[in-house]
């Protein structure tokens, strides 16, 4: 791995980034300040090197959240953030959580053929998304409607339509939590005040766009490709089975041996950086490539083999640095709730076509199937 820890790569399209693939190359980049995400900034090296990337309308509606600004910005705006998504909120979700995939499960009964990703890995993240924004039930189909499409390869004219509804849409419910707060987590992030600051409309807007692209693809992928690797690895099903305790450390190889995420989002060298002993100029795009580091076998013996029982500290499929995923306990307790529910449920699950006829949704920064079909055992008692 080290011989090719970090590189220059040229895409189909003519982009030329560096990739940083080696897994202490890579935790060092997360961590390194010098590696720049201030989105203007980044459409602005866009239009230099040709791509035009500032154009992008969900670009735009996305630019004021913590994941595309730098510090001192970065920090303001996590600390506002922190206020109102701390552990004891997301702890307060596991009955609702609970429920949810409790009716989704509920939905599938009978059924011995079903579409894994449709009726259970995509609805769960989404729901609970709604609940934690406080969208109005009246309005959650139509919620999810949107939000399906923002995630989906339809054709950017179709994705931004959504984008604007939905943005549009947002603007409404953080003007209805600021006159009727709600027990909700946009009521808090609207009321959050931190010396006298607060988040502005279009950062609440940005905020709520954020929990929804980041909620709902990392624990849809976590789930979906979890089930996978158990299905074509019937040995660790069977001692997940044998012992539900495993879930939370199962849940941990899950997200490194095959996660939700692929690659972390765009950085830029705001100055010339050396790096696993190269030397990338100042000004350069820079991925990070967080599968390719999971697997390193430096950090991860075995890294090729599914190992529910492997100590996987340090994986990086939430990041690494001031921006590690504020979401990860969420995204974690969504999949020890699914996959211990959706164990205790089916007493069989098996892979309804041959893995190499699998579709992988097409996606630099996300890894995640476009269905999974299934065939379900019978039912627990």
């Amino acid at each position: 791995m080290k011989d090719i820890a970090v590189r220059q790569v040229t895409m189909s399209s003519g982009f030329r980034p560096w990739l940083i693939a080696g897994y202490d190359e890579a935790r060092a980049a997360l961590a390194d300040q010098r590696f720049g995400k201030d989105s203007h900034r980044v459409a602005e090296l866009l239009d230099q090197h040709s791509l035009h990337g500032s154009d992008s309308l969900f670009g735009q509606f996305l630019s004021h959240h913590m994941l595309n600004t730098d510090p001192p910005e970065h920090g303001r705006l996590r600390k506002l953030v922190n206020k109102a998504f701390t552990p004891r909120t997301v702890a307060r979700l596991r009955p609702r959580i609970e429920e949810i995939c409790d009716e989704l499960l509920d939905a599938m009964a009978g059924r011995s053929y079903v579409d894994l990703m449709a009726a259970f890995a995509v609805p769960l993240p989404v729901k609970v998304i709604c609940e934690l924004l406080g969208v109005p039930h009246e309005d959650r189909a139509l919620f999810g409607s949107w939000s399906n499409t923002l995630v989906s390869a339809l054709p950017r004219e179709v994705v931004n339509d959504a984008s604007t509804r939905m943005s549009d849409y947002l603007r409404g419910l953080v003007k209805a939590k600021e006159d009727s707060p709600g027990d909700d987590i946009l009521s808090a992030l609207v009321h959050a005040r931190e010396a006298g600051d607060q988040l502005t409309v279009d950062e609440l807007v940005s905020m709520a766009f954020l929990l929804l692209a980041a909620g709902h693809e990392t624990t849809m992928n976590l789930i979906g490709n979890g089930v996978l690797a158990l299905l074509t690895h019937p040995h660790q099903l069977a001692v997940l089975r044998a012992d539900p305790t495993a879930v939370p450390g199962a849940i941990e190889e899950f997200l490194r041996y095959d996660g939700p995420v692929n690659q972390a989002t765009l950085r830029f060298t705001r100055e010339p950086v050396e790096i696993g002993g190269v030397s990338i100029p100042e000004g350069e795009f820079v991925m990070i490539n967080i599968d390719s580091a999971n697997h390193d076998a430096g950090q991860f013996p075995e890294a090729e083999v599914l190992d529910i029982g492997r100590e996987t500290g340090g994986h990086l499929a939430f990041g690494h640095g001031i921006h590690y995923c504020l979401g990860a306990p969420l995204a974690r307790l969504e999949g020890q709730i699914a996959f211990t529910k959706l164990l205790e449920r089916y007493e069989r699950i098996d892979l309804a076509l041959p893995v190499e006829q699998l579709e992988w949704r097409f996606s630099v920064v996300m890894r995640g199937l476009e269905r999974l079909p299934v065939r379900l055992g019978p039912q627990s008692s």
